[in-house]
């Protein structure tokens, strides 16, 4: 008997569909993964029933599920809902007014992790090498620890102390300083990394991912200096896309625990991660006294309320006023 995950016709399986329409949209290969186990999980919940036989009531009882019974985070619900929401709008071609309807899970509003400039000297102090390097250049430049690791060699301007970020969250780019502090550090590092670039090469491991179809528009650019990753990882490994042999970026969580080994051993009491360090470097701008409306562009935030939140952790209290105790 064909399950509902096999379509009809010579037609590919529901879930190779769900795959071939996320890469059409240029989705992540983190967003393709997270959206294929939603719907799975979605159809195993229901006994496999096929999707376009459910409706409203069957999607709102899977959400319910993972909220009471799982008891998953407001932003893992809506998630889920959100893959459901594009299977049947992209892939099953149905209009569903209902689920828009679906109630979405309210994500807590909570104050972000923020080290104290102190703090951050301590912490940085416990960590070296690439990952020290890469901390410090999150912190002083206000990247996305995604869009550090991400980086390619030509996006770094040293003469103009400028990072390109390309394609940040939002599909964005934008602009931040590269900080004097790492220049040489960073230099350093590159004659590393060209080094193992060509005995890449040498090896015929020369390629490097390029996305949106960049390979066939430039086919001589997957081996060329200037697109490759600024942090390569040490392996090298399969492409799951292309099965390629590749040498990717550095695996983002070998930085998430060296901060996290680098807290322990600063003795910090806060539970900082990458992304903390980020917090920070915007909430020291704007202690610095620099206009909100800068800080904004240089983290890429799309509103401005967004950057607002760390006028919430300033030393100085909520927006920067002064208790009148203190005067």
């Amino acid at each position: 008997m064909e399950t509902p995950l096999a379509a009809d016709a010579g037609e590919p399986k529901l879930l190779v569909r769900l795959r071939n329409k996320l890469r059409l949209k240029h989705y992540s290969i983190r967003t393709e993964e997270a959206y294929v186990d939603w719907v799975r999980r979605f159809i195993r919940f229901h006994d496999v029933r096929h999707p376009a036989s459910m409706g409203a009531q069957e999607v709102e009882a899977f959400l319910t599920h993972l909220a009471v019974n799982l008891k998953v985070a407001a932003s893992t619900q809506n998630q889920a809902k959100s893959a459901l929401l594009f299977l049947y709008r992209e892939v099953l071609g149905v209009e569903l007014p209902w689920l828009s309807s679906v109630e979405t899970a309210k994500t807590p509003e909570r104050l972000p992790v923020v080290l104290t400039e102190r703090e951050v000297e301590a912490l940085l102090n416990h960590i070296s090498g690439t990952q020290g390097l890469i901390a410090r250049l999150l912190y002083g430049s206000g990247m996305r620890l995604l869009e550090a690791v991400r980086l390619r060699v030509k996006d770094v301007d040293f003469a103009r102390r400028e990072i390109l970020i390309r394609d940040g969250k939002g599909a964005k780019d934008r602009v931040t300083m590269l900080p004097g502090m790492i220049v040489e550090a960073l230099v350093a590092h590159l004659v590393l990394v060209k080094n193992l670039h060509e005995q890449d090469l040498a090896a015929g491991y020369s390629e490097v991912y390029l996305p949106f179809a960049l390979d066939r528009k430039y086919p001589a650019a997957p081996t060329e200096w200037i697109w490759q990753y600024v942090f390569p990882a040490t392996r090298l490994s399969k492409d799951p896309r292309s099965d390629k042999v590749r040498r990717h970026h550095i695996d983002e969580q070998t930085v998430q625990r060296a901060v996290a080994e680098a807290t322990r051993n600063a003795r910090i009491n806060k539970r900082a991660t990458p992304h903390s360090l980020r917090h920070s470097f915007a909430t020291h701008l704007l202690q610095s006294g620099y206009d909100i409306r800068t800080v904004q562009e240089l983290l890429g935030h799309k509103d401005v309320s967004t950057t607002m939140i760390y006028t919430h952790v300033l030393n100085r209290g909520g927006r920067g006023v002064i208790s009148p105790l203190d005067r």
